[in-house]
Parts: C-alpha cells; structure tokens; sequence
C-alpha cells in the first residue's frame, strides 16, 4: 500500500470546510466579549491591523506550506530536515487533545438545545448549570461522579464526527461543511434580526461599539487582538496546512484565504451585534447596568443567555432553540477539522487506511473526553483549554515561523503565494514571517506562562505537567517508530 493524497473536488468544499474550522464557540461567546471589555469600538482598529499584518500573513504561510508539501504535517517537517518530524506531530497532536474537550462543551450545548423548547434550566440558570448539570466540585473525588446526560450526548456527538470524519474527504468533511455551514449562517441571521428589534437591543449595541480610545495605548490590547484572530481563525493547529494540502494545482491561495478571512470575521462581528442585542434587552427589561451581564465562555451561552430566555416570553422558545442549535453547527463543523491533522499524519506514515484511523482516534478520543463528563469535568476543561491555548498552540506557531521562515527557503513559498494571486506580495511578507508574528507570539507565550505561574493551583499545575509530558512523548514516540513497508511498484 502506497501513500494516498486526496484533492477536494471543489473550490466550494475547501471554502467551506475552512470557514467551518474558522467558525467555532469562539465566534459566538468570546469575541463580543473581548470587543467589548478591551475598548469596544477603539478594539476595532489592533483588530484589524492584525489582520492584516498577523493573522492573513501566517494563514498565507499555512497555506503555501500545505500546498507545496502535499502531505501531512509531520511529513511536511521532515521534508524540511528530517529531525523536525517531531515538531509536525507536536502541533497535530495539540488540535486532539483540544478536540477531546471542546466536544464535551457541544455535548452541553446539545442538552440545551432540548431544554430550550421548555425551559428545562429552570427559575435558576446558574444553580442547573453548575450543580445540576455538571456536578461541579474542584475535588479529585468528582472524578469517580460520571454524569450521565453528558455522557450520553458525548456518544452521540463522537458518533456523528466519526461517522462525517471516516468518509471520504469529499463525501464527508467536503459534502458535511456544504450543509452545515450556509446553515448556521441562515440560522444566525435570523437570530440577530430577531435580537436586534428586542425592546433595549439598542443599550447592547450601542455600549457594544462604543470607543475607549484611550485603550489603544495599552500594549495588552494588542496582544489580545493578535490573539482573539489568530485562534479565530484556527490557526496553529495545523488544519490550515493540511486542508491546503488537498488543494489542486492551479488554486489561488490568496483568494481563498480572503474569502475565508472575510467569512469568519464577518460572522464573529455580525453575531456580535447579535448577542449584545440581546444582552441589551435583558439590561432593559430588568433595569440591570450593562456591564454586570456581560460574561464570556460557558457563563454567556448556558447561564446568562438562558437566564434572558426566561425573561423573553413567548418569542424565547423560538430564538432559544435556534440559538443553540447555531453553537452545535458550529460546533461540529469545528470538530471535524480538529481530527483531520492527527488522522492525515498517521495514516500517511503508518500507511493505514483512513477509516481505521479515524475509528481509532474516536475511541480513544472519546475514552479521553469521560474525564470531562465527571463532577471535575469543569474544573479540568478550564485548566486543559488554558494551558493548550495560551501555551502549546502558541509555542507551536512560533516554532512553524521559525522552522519555515528560517530553514526552509521562504522565497519559494512566497511565490506559491503569489501564484495565480490578485495582488503580489512583497519580501515584506518574509519580513513578517521571519520576525514580527514570531516576536509578537513569543511576548504572548510568556504572558501566557507568568499567568499559568501565577494563577495556578497544585491541581492544575499537575494536570499541565501532565499535558506536557504527554506533548513530549507521544510526538517522539510516533517520529522514532518506523512507517510500514511502502510497495515497489
């Protein structure tokens, strides 16, 4: 059995599965919240100026890579000298474990979805949440506590990405993202013009937009600008690359990646309005100040957002359920790309067929992911989200600038690039790669460690030490075991 590499069959499949990597929880409850809590309106401008001078360079990076390569992420690094390997399954590996409990979040959300049509939250939101769904406890002993509901929407969710995920490039990921993503953007929409002529929606807005400017001059807000883009639109994870790598020839690089870019901020800065439009509505009916609703994470979409829904009447029963049925689109879309790194690279080097991989990595995903249906659930997806993101990701985007702005010749992927592009990058473009998004991400790598330092409790500190050691291993391990035995023919 030789290596095989698949090519989507579309322009639209490629677009599509991109935007529904890009599209994720991170859109609907962190970016309003980041908008609004560093300079609302004055955000806008480090916003898109990392835009342009971060996050398009290095999604331009990730695509020249995948293209050029044709392969998977650990092969792609080996290519480039053969002891970089290691560094190609560190950053496929990092999008798993992530995956194991970014699922557990949609399997919430997924309860939700059937308690919004009868408010099954209750007159509490926060005391369900926190008590009666999630057991939560910061003892060890709520391991031994596994939550059945969760549990049972776990199943279900790792059934339908393996049954998306084990297909086909084309007949899964590419035919899956065609349905959910023009989906969740219909759906969304209808939910924003709902929320926008809500009694108040105006106070959401309005505060929403409203520029600080003197927040421009706090160097943090940068960083956090750079940031909020550069996950937004999942990169890092190696889903960029390897998506590019199913490109054919011909593929104008740049072009889709302003499509992509286009999509996934217009959806973040549109459900935005959105959900302060709602947010709003509930600051009027109840007389509440603004500022002590807003929230971001799992406190916006299962305590605050419910707890507006009780207020709302009869029109909640119909925004509610649309509402969380746009987090589960997103969500999943979101999930299938997350396995794709891991998936390509195994199957690549092991010369195993996709199907078996992509079972394989499901059970073990899902054996991963119970740890998260239990009392300490909460507690453990808080410090695992933590540390992979303020610390892994950013580590492996560092070392990808460095490896191929350094090592590899960065003038030939300039001109991939530039193929076919509408416009013509210039060595700007290298300077970019080589210096300013390394420097820029190294600054929030050891912001990211002095607050892991500071903030970390002995749990979590030995759960991080665990996550590192498992970062460590498991790469060197797949790098020195030897690939299957290719044919001669």
């Amino acid at each position: 059995m030789t290596e095989q590499h698949q090519e989507w069959n579309s322009q639209l499949a490629f677009i599509m599965a991109m935007i529904g990597s890009a599209i994720g929880l991170g859109n609907i409850w962190r970016y309003p919240y980041v908008l609004y809590s560093n300079g609302g309106g004055a955000f806008l401008l480090p916003y898109f100026i990392s835009i342009v001078c971060m996050a398009v360079p290095y999604l331009f990076l990730e695509y020249a890579a995948g293209y050029n390569f044709k392969t998977s992420l650990p092969n792609m690094f080996r290519r480039v000298q053969s002891k970089f390997e290691v560094v190609g399954w560190f950053i496929s590996l990092a999008p798993f474990l992530i995956l194991t409990y970014y699922i557990v979040i949609i399997a919430w959300d997924f309860i939700y979805f059937f308690l919004s049509f009868y408010h099954g939250w209750g007159s509490n939101p926060n005391l369900f949440f926190t008590e009666t769904l999630l057991h939560s406890t910061s003892s060890i002993s709520g391991l031994g506590d596994i939550i059945l509901p969760i549990l049972g929407s776990l199943i279900v969710l790792w059934l339908i990405i393996w049954f998306i995920s084990h297909k086909d490039l084309n007949d899964g990921i590419g035919k899956y993202s065609k349905v959910l993503i023009p989906s969740l953007m219909i759906i969304m929409a209808v939910v924003v013009l709902i929320a926008v002529t809500l009694p108040g929606a105006s106070i959401g807005y309005s505060a929403l937009f409203n520029p600080k400017w003197y927040s421009i001059c706090d160097p943090h807000i940068w960083l956090v600008a750079a940031g909020q883009i550069i996950f937004s639109l999942s990169l890092g994870w190696g889903v960029v690359s390897t998506y590019a790598s199913y490109l054919p020839k011909g593929t104008s690089l740049v072009k889709n990646g302003i499509v992509v870019t286009i999509a996934n901020c217009g959806f973040e800065f549109f459900t935005a309005i959105g959900v302060f439009s709602i947010l709003g509505y509930m600051s009027f009916v109840q007389d509440v100040p603004l500022r002590y609703l807003v929230t971001e994470g799992t406190g916006l979409i299962f305590v605050a957002f419910p707890s507006i829904f009780n207020e709302m009447g009869v029109l909640s029963y119909i925004i509610g359920p649309l509402f969380f049925i746009c987090v589960l689109f997103a969500g999943i879309t979101t999930t299938l790309s997350l396995l794709e790194p891991i998936t390509l690279g195994i199957s690549n080097k092991f010369l195993i067929e996709r199907k078996k991989v992509t079972t394989a990595l499901c059970v073990i995903g899902f054996l991963i992911s119970i740890i998260f249906a239990t009392g300490l659930g909460n507690t453990l997806l808080t410090i695992f989200d933590n540390f992979l993101s303020n610390f892994i990701v950013i580590f492996g985007i560092i070392l990808e600038c460095l490896i191929l702005g350094w090592l590899y010749n960065i003038d030939k992927l300039l001109d991939i690039v530039n193929t076919n592009a509408p416009f013509k990058l210039g060595k700007w473009w290298n300077f970019l790669i080589k210096f300013i998004i390394p420097i820029v991400f190294f600054a929030m790598w050891a912001d990211g460690i002095i607050k892991l330092i500071a903030d970390g409790s002995t749990v979590a500190i030995a759960v991080e030490a665990l996550i590192t050691i498992i970062m460590i291993i498991v790469p060197v391990i797949l790098t020195r075991k030897p690939p299957a035995p290719r044919n001669s023919k």
